[in-house]
């Protein structure tokens, strides 16, 4: 879908891939070539890989309108769901590396390239980090009639009631499936993965009560006070500024942390005065109060970052999530 609005991963180390994100940076950014104080003089194409109305979408026409408008040229959203994330990276990687293909980056990113074989492209190798531009918590919601309003009543519940509790997921491999396994291995409890094509029909179900438990990624807070739903804690390794009155998982589970975060990436050997452009860019729209307003309405928080930082955040999370990936034995459908 089109829209004008204004190998695999461990073949390459930690180290490999901040080497890598540093070396891009330090190549000279200081006297901008006419190339990059002119760019963009065309269209550029950012390659969201959700569905249009996702959270990436959203964020990708937000930040994007504001490039549309700081840059004079349009940027146009192209929807390339499919493959976990893979279809719309293998889109990027077939465009030259000039800067008109952008890429939204994800942890679907990291984890899409773990779980699926004979792949043609390594994500760390062939991608290269630009800005992160969102980051925010997952919330652990459960349906009204399990007998929990805590996290420690909930892990007590689910250890005397082994086979009692469904958790729903948006997909093998995706946020909520991941926040999921990484509590089962860190609490020691059983909650069997059901998993939906989308966020809208897990939270039907849970609604229902036909699954228990979501660790959800969308706009819920009309659920929590309507009663509806309960809101038992935040993924994030301390209480949100969006939920200020919900506790953090890690409060009783210390160490645990699963955070939702967007970026913005393209391919690798793009030169160095464009992605630094970028990087500014996107940096100088996050400062912005209506952008902070509409991240948010997203449940999310500006994530504004170095080139290297979003490297090493990026690095971080697939030694992290390549460990939960291994232990929970997770396979793709």
């Amino acid at each position: 879908m089109h829209e004008y609005i204004g190998g695999e991963i461990m073949k390459f180390s930690r180290r490999t891939f901040l080497h890598l994100a540093a070396g891009a940076a330090a190549l000279p950014a200081a006297s901008l070539s006419a190339k990059a104080q002119s760019y963009p003089t065309r269209p550029v194409h950012w390659i969201v890989n959700t569905t249009a109305g996702g959270s990436g979408d959203i964020i990708a026409r937000l930040i994007g309108q504001w490039l549309s408008e700081r840059l004079s040229q349009p940027f146009i959203i192209d929807n390339r769901p499919g493959a976990g994330t893979n279809v719309a990276t293998e889109t990027v990687l077939r465009a030259p590396a000039d800067g008109y293909t952008l890429a939204i980056i994800t942890k679907g990113n990291v984890t899409s390239s773990m779980l699926f074989d004979s792949l043609t492209f390594d994500f760390i190798r062939d991608i290269a980090p630009v800005a992160g531009i969102s980051s925010g918590p997952l919330v652990m919601l459960v349906n009204p009639s399990v007998p929990a309003s805590t996290v420690p009543e909930f892990i007590a519940y689910a250890k005397s009631n082994p086979t009692a509790i469904n958790m729903a997921t948006v997909g093998t491999g995706s946020d909520p499936h991941l926040a999921g396994e990484l509590f089962k291995l860190m609490t020691g409890v059983n909650m069997t993965p059901v998993h939906y094509r989308g966020g809208a029909l897990a939270m039907t179900d849970l609604l229902a009560g036909r699954v228990q438990v979501f660790f959800s990624n969308l706009p819920v807070t009309d659920f929590i006070k309507t009663g509806k739903l309960r809101a038992l804690a935040v993924t994030t390794s301390v209480r949100s500024k969006i939920f200020p009155d919900t506790p953090a998982i890690a409060d009783f589970v210390p160490g645990y942390e699963a955070n939702v975060w967007f970026g913005l990436g393209v391919r690798k050997n793009t030169p160095a005065e464009i992605t630094e452009k970028l990087n500014k860019e996107v940096n100088t729209a996050l400062a912005d109060p209506r952008i902070k307003e509409r991240l948010a309405d997203l449940s999310g928080e500006p994530m504004p970052l170095t080139l290297v930082e979003f490297g090493k955040l990026i690095a971080d999370e697939t030694e992290k999530w390549a460990k939960v990936i291994r232990a929970a034995s997770i396979k793709p459908e």
